[in-house]
Formats: structure tokens, sequence, C-alpha cells
């Protein structure tokens, strides 16, 4: 690789040897010749230096070639990060096709994405209005499904036993498809949706469709059809939906004060958040918070956002201390403006959690 280089250095150094012993003989006889004598000197380190150049250049560019250096350049390929899965002990690698510089991660898994979901489903409560219960479910996006999927499966044995809840759906309803467009959901159910019962068992199965459905912010109303059929006029009954319907359209099937947080059987600790909405006199009524033994944890006055044949809603804290695990009750009334009785009373059931040890 540097045979250039070596063969310069030797010529350097004969042509050296040879000046030295030039220069060593006797003085010259004029100074004519001692000038001249100089000028050639000068020409022949002149022509040592560029030849000593020249190779050392060539053997400079003979190493970087054996390098690699004379490759043609090529384009950056995609990025490459590894990541190490949490607890699992494993490093996964992907590719990313953004430029370098751009930060990318990748995991196992969305951290962002949670593993459960509660959704709201209702039930009449001693068959004359709904109220909410709650039901975790595995996440999907598809939660209008799973709503009135866990709807058609009706209450749990505490929810009957302990709040007298129902269903006014028949059993065999089955559903077969929810589409939903402009704020409403067209839900398609089976055709055993329409079976039995008279004007209030129709008109509470339809609100337990409608207020399952409309918790959810993008749908506002929902236009009902029976295996795949639109539906004008519901029932023996005559209930017309010839239009989409929404939640006060049920306004005879919901209580003054309906509260949808907590639900019946919720497990709530202090401070426990309470919201729903009402159509009570002058928007105000009374939220006490007692537990199994009846002892008074909390209670206040909350006044909705309209009232007085308007439904307005609420959202308050209620904090308290000392609970005794189990069962207890959050209770919402109004007073009687006639006699100061307790009207349009509400008792939902709930279990305190057990202190933190």
């Amino acid at each position: 690789m540097y045979t250039a280089g070596r063969r310069g250095w030797e010529e350097y150094v004969k042509i050296e040897a040879e000046l030295e012993e030039r220069l060593s003989d006797p003085p010259m006889r004029s100074t004519r010749q001692a000038a001249g004598r100089a000028r050639i000197i000068r020409r022949r380190w002149g022509a040592l230096l560029f030849v000593l150049g020249l190779a050392v250049s060539m053997g400079f560019l003979l190493a970087l070639t054996g390098c690699g250096y004379g490759d043609d350049v090529q384009e950056a390929g995609p990025v490459t990060s590894a990541e190490n899965t949490e607890g699992s002990g494993e490093t996964q690698t992907t590719q990313s096709t953004e430029a370098p510089g751009q930060n990318t991660t990748t995991t196992g898994g969305d951290p962002n994405k949670p593993e459960s979901l509660t959704l709201s489903v209702y039930f009449p409560v001693t068959g004359e209005h709904i109220a909410a219960a709650h039901r975790t479910v595995p996440y999907t996006i598809e939660t209008a499904e799973a709503a009135v999927g866990e709807l058609l499966g009706g209450p749990t044995e505490f929810e009957r036993e302990t709040a007298k809840m129902a269903t006014a759906i028949p059993k065999g309803t089955t559903l077969l498809g929810i589409n939903i467009s402009n704020g409403t959901a067209t839900v398609d159910l089976s055709k055993e949706f329409a079976s039995g019962g008279g004007t209030t068992s129709m008109t509470l199965r339809l609100a337990q469709v409608v207020f399952t459905l409309t918790q959810f912010p993008s749908i506002e109303n929902v236009q009902f059809m029976l295996d795949g059929e639109a539906v004008t006029v519901f029932g023996g009954e005559g209930i017309l939906l010839e239009e989409p319907v929404g939640r006060d359209y049920f306004e005879d099937v919901t209580p003054a004060i309906l509260v949808e947080d907590p639900a019946v059987g919720d497990v709530v600790s202090s401070p426990v958040r309470v919201s729903g909405s009402a159509n009570v006199f002058e928007a105000t009524f009374q939220m006490t918070l007692t537990d199994g033994d009846g002892l008074i944890l909390a209670e206040r006055t909350v006044t909705a956002t309209s009232g007085t044949g308007t439904r307005g809603t609420f959202d308050v804290t209620l904090d308290y201390e000392n609970a005794k695990p189990g069962l207890g009750s959050l209770i919402v009334y109004t007073y009687s403006a006639k006699d100061g009785s307790q009207e349009n009373l509400q008792e939902i059931p709930l279990r305190f959690e057990p202190p933190a040890s």
C-alpha cells in the first residue's frame, strides 16, 4: 500500500548522499563556478521535494481507498429504535421511517389505552321510573354496542334485591346493529323488543335504550328499527316514533332527581362525587349520605342548573369521615312547600370502601 512512499524516500536518501559527497570536494576555482553549482543544487532539491510530495500523496490516497472511503455515498436508512418492554425482559426492535432527530418510541402496548371502561345502563325501579347502574367491560371502541349488550343482560341479583330494579325489555331481544350519524343513533333490535306489555312497559323499555345510548356525548337522539325496518308507531299502544327521540321524550318515567354517578352498588370513598340531573321546584333539593346503621356522614343542599319545569344538571362533592365499611345509602329528596315533608325521594344503595391500612 505504501510502496510509492518508500521509493520516494530511498530516492531522497540517495540524492542527499551524492550532494554531501560533492559539497565536500575542494573549493571551486571561481565564484562563477560556485554560483552554478548552487543553482544545480537548488534545482535538484526542488525536484526531490516534488517527487517526495507526489509519492506521499499517492500513498495517502491508496490508504484511503483501501479503507473503503472511495465507495459511493448511501442515503440514510430507516431509523431503528429498540425499546425494552417493561416487565417482560424482552427487547422489541421496530423501524421508523421518520427522519433522524425525530424521537420515536415504540412499546409492546399503548400506555394510554385503558384495560377496561365503565358504562351506564338504565333499569326501571319498582316499575315506575328509570335509574342508573354501572357495568365494567373490557376496553372497546364500540362503546354503544357494548352498552346496549349489557343493558339486554338485565340487572344483577344485587340490583334486583337491594334496589328493586327490573327490566321492561322482553327476553330474547337481540341487538342487530347500531349506526351513529349527526348525533342520532339508529338502533336495530329484533322483533322480540316489541312483544308484550302495556303503555308503561313499552315506554320504559324505549327509555332504557334511549338513556343508555345518550350517555355518550356523540348521541343526542335515537331512531328505532325492528328487524331492519324503521319504526314509526311502537306497540299496540301507539307510541309515536316518527322522529328520533331523546331523553326529554321520557320525562314522565324519569325521576325528579336522577343520580347517574355513583350508581347502585358502586364502591365509594371520600370524597365522593355525585352528578346527575333534576327537575324540581326552584332547582333545589337535599342530599344525604348515610352508613349502614343510618348514621349521617354528610349532607348538603344542592342547586341544579335549572328547575321548575326544566331539567338541569348538578355535579357536587361530599366529604365524609369514619364511614363504616359495607352498605350505605345516598339519599336525595325535596321538601314539600305545603307541609315540609320529604318528596321525590330516591335512595341509591352504595358500598363504602374499607379504610386504607
